[in-house]
């Protein structure tokens, strides 16, 4: 993994949130919890998450929008030799993932 203390590149999550707001109208409160934790990206887009099957390809819930039996989730693509982070995709599935 690359060294510590430098950000990374956000790509397309402005578009993936507004996308998911629209398509879910999501509470005030968990908006805020998921763009909080889109910008906690900057500093490791690895925590929390897991690697998928296709290279690059990252995935897992957004700590803290666990309810009634959902979670809020993304999905995106690391680049560790441009350091950039690319949204795929943010939505809510039925829990378990």
């Amino acid at each position: 993994m690359p060294a510590k203390g430098l950000d990374w590149r956000l790509e397309r999550f402005p578009e993936a949130i507004d996308a998911w707001i629209a398509r879910e109208s999501p509470s005030d409160d968990v908006r805020l919890i998921v763009i909080d934790w889109v910008m906690s990206r900057h500093d490791d887009p690895y925590r929390g998450m897991r690697r998928e099957a296709l290279p690059n390809l990252w995935f897992g819930p957004v700590r803290g929008t666990q309810t009634m039996g959902t979670v809020v989730t993304c999905s995106y693509w690391v680049y560790e030799s441009t350091r950039t982070v690319r949204c795929n995709d943010i939505c809510t599935l039925n829990q378990p993932i």
